[in-house]
């Protein structure tokens, strides 16, 4: 639901705006606020999960969602849609690293927490394919009303099951919020993600600033936010570090590969749903095989396997020109590439959560979110500009053509240098 909520409104968006007269940038912040509240407040509430209990933050942040999305459903002016959208996303803020550490503490063995996190992975995955289609269907035949409306069920079903099936966790030991370090670290984040969303300058310098100011705070104060020791480890420190590279890739594959089945192909809203729908099959295939690699052979070799099959994958992609059809432009390339983002994606998330504790996965799971988040703010932001600017140096008005090309050969070269620091920098062990 969650994953769905994140990509799902780019297909009603002419809907929305010829009902609530939205200008074009105010269209940008339908988006963009969910996009800001969630990549924003995810260390913050990874964090709170662990000291005030995982399945109450969990559950606060679904029930924050469901009201959400109600008033998104039933809203009459943009302003009460965009401000739905960013109750949405501190809601999904809440919700995920909260369920993720609920998940990683319920399965601690390292082939059945590997089970687990493939099942997880691979429900986001349908979340983000079928989400498509869903919302195509429901634009198309019903209104755009509908896609906030349809996660009313999936919240009462949380609010309702999982307080019976799923015991409390939190942190022991530790009881006070680390305040300075909570707004500094908040307001970096906030501000990288408006930054690298607006193209905004200002607030880039800021969040830099903010972010060693953070730093500082973080080495001095007893009970910091993020224990500078949290960061030290080798495992978690690569995992994250390369899922930067990785998000970027992929979030602004998916965004190009969406264009051009709507401005190369003339597909609608429906029909792209539906031919973006193979990538869930492949990347369900590859995290069958990657749980199973995983615990015969550690974290490494699978991820670095993913991450070259994933490179070829959107080097493959890149190929794709205006006038070829889908079976031989785009669907060879995003089989492979699926295949490897499948690979890649369960070994990932395990190895960011590696070593952690019932006093730390909120922090590991809200810390894995934002760098996915971020990542994928500044890939879609920065690689939209590379295929724009090749695309008008090769006298074309749109990212078709050169574009297309161009910031997908990017992608690839990002995702082969995250192969590269992980085969040089992340130690392997059998059951790491």
């Amino acid at each position: 639901m969650l994953v769905l909520d994140d990509n799902v409104v780019g297909v009603a968006l002419p809907s929305l705006r010829a009902e609530l007269g939205f200008t074009p940038p105010g269209l940008a912040w339908v988006v963009n606020a969910y996009f800001l509240a969630f990549g924003g407040l995810l260390l913050l509430s990874g964090r709170l999960a662990d000291l005030l209990g995982r399945r109450r933050v969990f559950l606060i942040g679904v029930a924050l969602f469901g009201a959400a999305s109600l008033a998104c459903g039933l809203a009459q002016e943009p302003w009460h849609l965009v401000a739905g959208r960013f109750v949405q996303g501190t809601g999904a803020a809440m919700a995920s690293p909260a369920a993720l550490s609920l998940l990683s503490l319920l399965y601690p063995g390292v082939e059945e927490r590997a089970k687990a996190l493939s099942i997880w992975g691979g429900i986001a995955a349908l979340g983000g394919t079928t989400g498509l289609v869903i919302a195509g269907v429901l634009t198309d035949f019903l209104s755009w009303r509908w896609i906030f409306l349809v996660n009313l069920p999936v919240v009462a079903l949380a609010l309702v099951l999982l307080p019976r099936l799923t015991p409390e966790s939190r942190a022991s030991g530790r009881t006070r919020l680390d305040v300075p370090g909570t707004l500094l670290g908040t307001a970096s984040v906030v501000s990288l993600v408006y930054g690298v969303l607006e193209e905004e300058a200002v607030a880039l310098v800021a969040s830099g600033v903010l972010a060693v100011a953070f730093l500082v705070v973080e080495s001095r104060v007893a009970e910091p936010l993020v224990p500078l020791r949290f960061l030290a480890d080798r495992t978690r420190a690569v995992a994250n570090g390369v899922a930067l590279p990785f998000s970027a890739a992929f979030f602004a594959m998916a965004f190009l590969v969406m264009l051009h089945l709507q401005t190369g192909l003339g597909y609608g809203p429906l029909q792209t749903g539906l031919a973006y729908m193979p990538f869930a099959a492949g990347f369900l295939t590859g995290m069958r095989i990657s749980t199973r690699a995983m615990t015969r052979v550690g974290l490494r070799p699978p991820l670095v396997a993913g991450f070259l099959v994933a490179s070829a994958g959107l080097l493959l992609l890149s190929g794709a020109a205006a006038g070829d059809s889908y079976v031989t432009g785009v669907l060879p390339g995003m089989l492979v590439t699926s295949l490897g983002a499948g690979l890649a994606m369960p070994v990932l998330t395990a190895a960011a959560l590696t070593g952690t504790t019932a006093d730390d996965a909120g922090l590991g799971s809200g810390l894995f979110g934002s760098v996915q988040q971020i990542g994928g703010a500044i890939g879609v932001a920065v690689l939209v500009q590379v295929a724009t600017g090749a695309g008008h140096a090769g006298g074309s008005t749109g990212l078709v053509a050169g574009g297309f090309s161009t910031a997908l050969t990017v992608a690839a070269g990002l995702v082969a240098c995250a192969a590269v620091l992980t085969a040089v920098l992340l130690r392997t062990r059998s059951g790491s």
